[in-house]
């Protein structure tokens, strides 16, 4: 099962200092919604674990994330994948921009993921309505912690 979704998030803080926060590991685990461990690796990404429930599935996601096509400080491509045993597994990316607006930034995201196995039973709007509550959960963190 395919899904989209973008969106966009005006932070009152100047570009270079989201950048820096979008590329730290501990704010990252922080604004992440139920990650458990985030470390970076040896190739500039990161090892993820994170324990996500969908509707009655529930499971502990073990993955990697890896960045490409950094453009400091306007952006990046962040793509990921994650196994969750029998409940499934997801991948998938985002393309996220950073542009001076207001004062402060506008970030803005555009997200493709595929996702199989137990939680693709789940149907596309219950899917959906998680991923969106999961992608304004970390938007709203993340505010938070940029903006101190």
């Amino acid at each position: 099962m395919a899904m989209t979704m973008n969106g966009e998030v005006q932070l009152a803080a100047p570009r270079e200092a989201v950048w820096a926060k979008l590329n730290d590991p501990e704010v990252l685990k922080a604004c992440i919604p139920g990650c458990e461990e985030l470390e970076r690796t040896e190739d500039g990404g990161f090892r993820a674990t994170a324990k996500m429930k969908v509707g009655p599935v529930s499971a502990r996601f073990k993955g990697k994330v890896t960045l490409s096509d950094l453009d400091p400080p306007n952006g990046y491509k962040i793509s990921g994948e994650g196994e969750g045993g029998v409940a499934g597994f997801a991948k998938g990316g985002a393309a996220v921009k950073l542009a001076e607006k207001d004062g402060g930034t506008l970030l803005s995201y555009d997200v493709e993921a595929q996702i199989g196995g137990k939680l693709a039973q789940l149907g596309q709007r219950l899917i959906n309505g998680a991923a969106k509550k999961l992608a304004d959960e970390f938007f709203a963190n993340f505010a938070k912690a940029v903006q101190g």
